[in-house]
């Protein structure tokens, strides 16, 4: 007996549906941003991700040698493949470009509760627009996915950050441009960790001031509200007090999409990705419960990195399905769906190629319809009817098919009617606009 591999998970029909119906919102809303969605090879080159995140990502990949000779891996996430498509498409494309896919992903890691070595991801880019409102439209497409499945700030909170913010503080600490990338990482890292492990981190990228550091970088991490980042800001020069009005302009765009009672201003949101260039945010359940359920930023110059030839601005986000999912669960906000056929067609075995014509007739005209497909008496296939939960019974029997008719049982209400065969489709939209068959 084959097990399911650890990590992955299976679909059966009523999973299936309820995953169905993640993807049917993330389409819809993203449609109503006009974002248009696209689809990738789920297979990639290997050194495409190396060149993005280096060599040591390859511990975290499924790769391989295919039978080509050529190394290659499932692909973890989806904004490499996303560079190297804009890239070769830059000049024919219209800007922005609003991009959104919806796609299985692959990690080798230790799997744990909203972690899989499969998942699903929700991703939504926006190219070729430097200014703040890209960003805003970003967050605000997020929140409206969150708020379209039931989740409103009582349950999800949307952390807000910004590394440009970050640089311009850590350059007035007097941290070296060299030393900046370890020491975000140790800020990122500092939330998941003891205080003296982050000290360390600390030590260890600016030698002899690990403690010093932390306790300036714990006052930064408290700046909790944009009038507190902005006075901070002020005083970083004229880069700073840029930087401090498009703070004032994001959450302003932001508040007039709508959804800045969502938001909360949280330095302490790094994202460890290097690639990573502006204003920068993750989701989590408001309770503090639980993974994060969403994150993304601006990444401006990871096109130009990958593709050597194209220096698009870009941002954008993730959703991973098994965080949200887990989230929904606990809310009571992911519906349990009754997989049923909408029609359920009795026979006896002299009238199954009649009863056949007239199931594919009620098919094509958007019917799910199914029908016993063992021979079996009207009793039997009465009981098969009621277990699949169709709404309605059509009845061919001796009397009816010599008349040209069939009788319909409406099996919530128990009533019944006759009606010419030629006349059943109608019959039944007319029943469904009226809420079943009435007395």
């Amino acid at each position: 007996m084959f097990d399911t591999l650890p990590g992955f998970r299976e679909f059966p029909p009523d999973a299936c549906a309820q995953r169905n119906h993640l993807f049917r919102v993330f389409r819809t809303v993203a449609r109503a941003f006009d974002f248009q969605e696209y689809d990738v090879p789920v297979l990639e080159p290997l050194d495409l991700y190396l060149e993005k995140s280096g060599e040591e990502i390859a511990n975290q990949l499924f790769h391989f040698e295919d039978k080509g000779g050529r190394k290659v891996a499932l692909r973890p996430e989806l904004t490499p493949t996303l560079a190297r498509m804009i890239a070769a498409r830059a000049n024919s494309l219209p800007k922005p470009v609003k991009w959104f896919n919806i796609g299985e992903h692959f990690r080798y890691e230790r799997p744990q509760k909203g972690r899989g070595r499969s998942f699903y991801q929700f991703n939504a880019d926006l190219i070729g627009e430097p200014g703040i409102d890209a960003d805003a439209e970003l967050i605000a497409l997020l929140c409206s996915i969150f708020e379209s499945f039931g989740l409103g700030s009582k349950d999800v909170v949307v952390r807000l950050s910004d590394r440009v913010t970050w640089v311009l503080l850590l350059d007035q600490l007097g941290i070296s441009e060299d030393n900046r990338p370890a020491t975000l990482d140790a800020i990122d890292k500092s939330e998941r960790r003891k205080p003296e492990q982050t000290i360390e981190s600390l030590e260890s990228a600016n030698p002899s001031r690990g403690k010093e550091l932390f306790e300036k970088i714990q006052q930064i991490k408290g700046l909790s509200n944009l009038d507190d980042i902005v006075n901070r800001l002020e005083g970083c020069g004229k880069e700073g007090q840029a930087r401090a009005q498009q703070w004032r302009q994001l959450m302003a765009r932001i508040s007039a999409h709508g959804y800045d009672p969502m938001i909360q201003v949280d330095l302490s949101i790094v994202r460890g990705l290097a690639y990573y260039t502006g204003f920068v945010y993750e989701a989590f359940e408001a309770s503090g419960q639980g993974r994060a359920l969403a994150g993304g930023g601006r990444y401006d110059h990871l096109i130009q990195k990958l593709s050597g030839n194209c220096d698009l601005p870009a941002a954008g986000f993730a959703i991973g399905d098994m965080t949200l999912s887990d989230c929904l669960e606990a809310n009571g906000l992911l519906p349990k769906y009754i997989i049923s056929p909408d029609l359920f067609l009795l026979f006896a075995e002299t009238e199954r190629d009649l009863g056949l014509r007239l199931s594919n007739r009620l098919r094509k005209a958007g019917h799910s319809t199914s029908y016993s497909l063992k021979t079996a008496g009207f009793g039997k296939q009465f009981k098969d009817a009621g277990k699949s939960g169709a709404r309605y019974a059509i009845i061919l029997g001796e009397d009816e098919v010599e008349r040209s008719e069939v009788k319909v049982k409406d099996l919530r209400s128990g009533l019944e009617e006759n009606c010419k065969i030629t006349e059943l489709v109608d019959k039944i939209e007319y029943w469904d606009g009226e809420g079943g068959i009435s007395e």
